[in-house]
C-alpha cells in the first residue's frame, strides 16, 4: 500500500521540480533574445569616450524575470555583471504587472491577464499571483534584497541626494550602478489614488499610464478604445507632478499623449519606443509628440528592438537619435532600451559601446553623445523626482 502511493507522490514531486525550475528559465530565454546579426568595430576613440560617460538606460523590464539581479546570467539581456561592463551608471528599472492574452501591436482587451501562470512557477509570493499592487510592490522588494546583496555595487536612487552621491561615488574607477523604479503603466492602482502612495514609499520615482491596454487613467495605443485620460488620470497625473515622479507617456494613445502635454506642468518623457519618421509602427512618437514632449523639457528615449527602430542594429539606433536631434535639438533624446522585456536584440547591456561608436559614424560630437547617452536623462531625472513645489522654485519654464 505505502509503495502504490510514493509512487505517484514522486511523480508529482518530479513535475512539481520540472515546472519550477526548467519551465521559467525557457519561458525567458525564448522572450528575450539576441538575434546573432553583426555588430560593429568599436575604435580607441569610442572605447575611451564611452568609459568617461555616465550611462543611463530609461527602461528595462528585468525585474520581472526569476533571476538574481546581482549574479551573472547567460540569459536575458542585463544583470549587474553586465551593467558594469556596459558601463551603465542609472539603470531604471520597470514593473511589468499585467500582460494579456494574445499580446498584438494593434488593440489588445484589458480583461485578460497571463502574467500568474509565470507568477507561480517562478514561485513568487502567492499575494502576488492576483494582486496588481502587490506585483509591483514585489518587484520594489526584489530591488531592494539586490541591493543588499551587491556589496555596494547596486544604489537603489530615490531622491536628489542619492542621485548625487552615486554620481560622486562614479568619479572613480568601479564605481557603483544605480537603480530606479518605474512602472509599465499604473492599473495596478485599482483606481485608488492613496495606491499611488503607497508606491512612491516603495521608490517609485516614474510611471507609465498605460501598458498594452486600456486601463482607468488612460487608453492605450494598444488598446481598444485607445481613448484620452479619464477624471481619474488627470488625477493621477496632477498628484504625479506634486510628488516628484516623472510622467512617462510610452504606449499612451495619441489622444492620451496630447492630453498629458497639455496638462504637464513638469518634463514629461516616453521612457522607450521610436518614431514614425524611421519606423513607422502605430505606439511611435510623431513628429508633433516629439516637438511636444521636448517643450515640457523632457525627454524622447530610443528603443533597441524591432518594433522600434525597425531593425536591431546599432546604427539603426543611432539613425533615430539623429532625427530626434535634428528634429528638435540635442537635448531631449536619450536611450530607452526595453531589454528584458520580451525583446529580441542585437546586444546586451554589455555592449552598449556599439551605441557609442554608431553615434561617432554618424557625425556626432563628443559632447552630444555625452547628452544621449546619459546626460539628457540625468537631467530630467535629477528634476523629476523633486516634489513639485521645491521644483518650481528653481526650474518652473518661463
Amino acid at each position: 500500500m505505502r509503495k502504490r502511493f510514493l509512487i505517484p507522490l514522486l511523480t508529482i514531486a518530479f513535475a512539481a521540480l520540472v515546472f519550477f525550475r526548467v519551465v521559467p528559465p525557457i519561458m525567458e530565454s525564448s522572450m528575450n533574445q539576441i538575434d546573432g546579426g553583426p555588430l560593429i568595430e568599436v575604435g580607441p576613440e569610442a572605447k575611451a569616450l564611452h568609459q568617461s560617460l555616465n550611462v543611463v538606460d530609461m527602461h528595462s523590464d528585468t525585474l520581472m524575470w526569476d533571476r538574481e539581479l546581482t549574479k551573472a546570467s547567460n540569459r536575458g539581456h542585463q544583470d549587474l555583471p553586465r551593467l558594469i561592463e556596459g558601463n551603465v551608471a542609472l539603470q531604471v528599472f520597470s514593473s511589468v504587472s499585467k500582460t494579456p492574452k494574445g499580446l498584438n501591436y494593434d488593440a489588445n482587451a484589458s480583461d485578460s491577464d497571463v502574467l500568474p501562470a509565470l507568477l507561480v512557477a517562478q514561485g513568487q509570493p502567492r499575494k502576488t499571483w492576483f494582486d496588481l499592487l502587490d506585483r509591483s510592490l514585489y518587484h520594489a522588494h526584489k530591488l531592494d534584497v539586490s541591493v543588499a546583496l551587491s556589496n555596494g555595487m547596486l544604489r537603489k536612487v530615490s531622491d536628489r541626494y542619492g542621485l548625487d552621491q552615486l554620481l560622486a561615488a562614479r568619479a572613480a574607477p568601479g564605481g557603483p550602478v544605480g537603480a530606479l523604479l518605474s512602472l509599465e503603466g499604473l492599473q495596478g492602482l485599482g483606481g485608488k489614488i492613496e495606491n499611488l502612495d503607497a508606491l512612491y514609499d516603495a521608490g517609485f520615482r516614474m510611471a507609465g499610464l498605460t501598458h498594452f491596454f486600456d486601463n482607468e487613467l488612460a487608453g492605450s495605443m494598444r488598446g481598444m478604445q485607445k481613448g484620452g485620460l479619464t477624471p481619474f488620470g488627470r488625477e493621477v497625473v496632477k498628484r504625479m507632478e506634486d510628488k516628484g515622479m516623472i510622467v512617462d507617456i510610452a504606449h499612451c494613445s495619441r489622444q492620451c499623449v496630447a492630453e498629458v502635454l497639455k496638462l504637464a506642468r513638469r518634463p514629461v518623457i516616453s521612457s522607450h519606443g521610436g518614431v514614425q519618421a524611421m519606423c513607422k509602427v502605430n505606439r511611435n512618437l510623431n513628429d508633433e509628440e516629439i516637438r511636444g514632449i521636448s517643450r515640457t523639457g523632457g525627454v524622447i528615449s530610443i528603443g533597441y528592438w524591432e518594433g522600434a527602430i525597425c531593425d536591431t542594429s546599432p546604427r539603426a539606433i543611432a539613425r533615430s537619435i539623429k532625427y530626434v536631434r535634428d528634429l528638435v535639438g540635442i537635448d531631449f533624446v536619450a536611450l530607452g532600451s526595453d531589454y528584458d522585456g520580451a525583446t529580441i536584440m542585437r546586444f546586451d547591456t554589455s555592449h552598449l559601446a556599439q551605441i557609442t561608436q554608431a553615434l561617432l559614424d554618424e557625425g556626432f560630437r563628443p559632447a552630444e553623445i555625452r547628452a544621449v547617452m546619459g546626460g539628457n536623462a540625468l537631467r530630467v531625472i535629477r528634476q523629476g523626482m523633486l516634489p513639485y513645489d521645491e521644483w518650481r522654485k528653481d526650474y518652473k519654464r518661463g
